[in-house]
């Protein structure tokens, strides 16, 4: 269910090979896998899929990246759907073409909170706390991150994930870019990151997310807690709004819109997971600790 790595698993920079997802490639992605579990090792995948060569190597590392499928073993090629992966994608999946909203917002979070495959993505939702930023900030940030890290890179690299993890948010028409080299990824939809075009300039759009479901925020709370839940009942508000990976920090929400979800929680989970303020200290209380309820919550959603 959790999309956490530990900082000891080596970080997979590269394999998108410049490219953001597009609409079709998720499900394209899961079919194959669900036919061929080897077939990103075939020479004629890219055939089978209907895309170009590097393309192909792009979905194996978003279906991964995404938590959409993982290896079958840690040194085989093949690979197999997540039951996250198959109960959205499948055939009678949840939404298998993506026309939720909501859905973007679960692929978005499985991105943000992945710590091997979208550490950079990671990184900058989760520990770059200016709301504005230029490319050559990000340069300098991630490369302080990366090396504290103990992780060694080059500038050409950095450079190459950061600008797609900035196509990943931002449109191409609103940016200086080769319009035929991708076509904008699904999560621009979710307007998280503005482009300035008077200064170059990027901007978290923070606060209030109308097109952000409730059960969706419920279900990166709980991934969130999931550690925390095995040794403590209450979560901080504070550390659901402020602490690096938190649903506050990678949907970018403030503390009122963050109140406003945990109220809807209460109702969505029956009260088993509910905000108390004692002695003024506001905290989120979790009733009872089960693996089902993120699951139960996208399960209800999707229903």
């Amino acid at each position: 269910m959790s999309n956490k790595v530990l900082h000891s698993t080596r970080p997979i920079f590269g394999g998108h090979e410049k490219f953001t997802f597009r609409y079709s490639w998720l499900k394209k992605g899961l079919d194959a896998i669900l036919e061929d579990p080897e077939i990103f090792l075939r020479e004629d995948a890219f055939v089978v899929l209907g895309v170009g060569k590097n393309m192909a190597t792009s979905i194996r590392y978003w279906m991964l990246c995404l938590g959409l499928c993982e290896r079958s073993s840690e040194h085989s090629g093949s690979l197999r759907p997540t039951p996250l992966g198959y109960h959205l994608l499948a055939d009678d999946g949840w939404d298998p073409y993506l026309e939720d909203i909501g859905s973007l917002w679960l692929l978005h979070w499985q991105l943000a909170s992945n710590q091997q495959y979208g550490l950079v993505w990671y990184l900058v939702f989760s520990r770059y706390f200016n709301v504005e930023f230029h490319k050559n900030n990000l340069m300098e940030f991630l490369k302080h991150q990366l090396a504290q890290r103990g992780i060694e890179t080059t500038e050409g690299m950095i450079e190459r994930e950061i600008n797609v993890f900035i196509h990943t948010y931002v449109p191409v028409q609103s940016r200086k870019g080769n319009r035929e080299e991708s076509l904008d990824c699904p999560l621009v939809d979710l307007d998280l990151i503005h482009f300035v075009p008077e200064d170059g300039s990027y901007r978290f759009n923070v606060g209030e997310k109308p097109s952000l479901p409730t059960a969706i925020v419920g279900y990166a709370l709980i991934n969130f807690f999931e550690e925390k839940l095995s040794y403590q009942r209450t979560v901080a508000l504070d550390e659901c709004i402020y602490a690096p990976g938190s649903p506050g920090q990678i949907f970018k929400l403030d503390e009122s819109s963050m109140i406003s979800y945990l109220e809807g929680l209460e109702i969505l989970t029956n009260g088993v997971l509910r905000l108390n303020e004692t002695a003024g200290l506001r905290q989120v209380h979790i009733l009872s600790v089960s693996k089902d309820l993120g699951w139960s919550l996208l399960r209800e959603y999707y229903a």
